[in-house]
């Protein structure tokens, strides 16, 4: 995309992990999953990409494979948080983008990257942008672990659930769990651009009483007033590494590539 502006990606990598502990350096096809996502990375055409870790093993094994690392606090909340200590470190401006690529999206489309991006810096009155991809099987709509995503007409989030949304009341009372063919459900899709004036203000943002029930970070930004663009892509994007089944999976995937 050559009229793409200019953006920073930050891949926090912590340590701790209660599904898969030390996930980041696990050995995924012969390099460290933090690897792969570092080097997917520099190819999207960022202006840097900084690894942001809590734990001096990453930092040692990114500094290692020729990674810009930087080693942040322990007691960061999430990564929006670490992303945010980065900016300051960095001494990136306020109006600057800055890309979350979570550590363990080895396979993470760089489309999707400039989808986001692009969809942050063509709405001045946004400060975030995350992505989100129509709902084809009938089981995910009403599955809580699929988050639902609805927007308004300027593509911009209204609000996220793990709740089915919106609901077809007529629909679902006739024929329960079975969807429509011109159902606009969408799910979100964990890839979040900021302004860099937006991750100043974070740490100030109490919980909001939406974020403690569903679960759900992006909720605090929408609590606030925050515009969030939504970027939309055509199919979800290929599964990252959650658990050690993933890893043996992802691993026989890529030794056939």
């Amino acid at each position: 995309m050559s009229n793409l502006p200019a953006f920073h990606i930050v891949i926090p990598a912590r340590f701790a992990s209660q599904r898969f502990p030390q996930k980041m350096l696990a050995n995924l096809a012969g390099k460290p999953v933090v690897q792969w996502v570092y080097e997917l990375a520099l190819k999207a055409g960022a202006e840097s990409v900084t690894i942001a870790t809590d734990h001096e093993d990453i930092f040692n094994a990114a500094e290692e494979f020729g990674a810009d690392v930087v080693m942040t606090r322990t007691d960061h909340e999430n990564g929006t948080e670490r992303l945010a200590e980065v900016a300051t470190i960095k001494g990136w401006s306020g109006d600057e983008i800055v890309v979350n690529v979570q550590g363990d999206e080895p396979l993470l489309p760089i489309g999707l990257i400039h989808n986001a991006v692009q969809a942050l810096a063509d709405d001045k009155e946004s400060e975030m942008a995350t992505v989100a991809c129509p709902i084809h099987r009938e089981e995910d709509i009403f599955n809580p672990s699929v988050v639902k995503v609805v927007c308004d007409a300027k593509g911009r989030a209204l609000y996220f659930s793990r709740a089915t949304m919106p609901w077809d009341r007529d629909g679902f009372a006739q024929t329960p769990k079975q969807i429509a063919e011109d159902y606009p459900a969408l799910r979100h899709v964990g890839l979040y651009v900021y302004r860099v004036s937006l991750l100043g203000r974070y740490a100030q943002m109490p919980m909001s009483p939406l974020e403690k029930w569903e679960k759900l970070e992006q909720l605090r930004f929408l609590h606030q007033g925050i515009k969030v663009q939504v970027a939309l892509t055509k199919e979800l994007p290929p599964h990252g590494v959650d658990t050690p089944e993933d890893l043996e999976a992802l691993t026989k995937k890529l030794s056939v590539q």
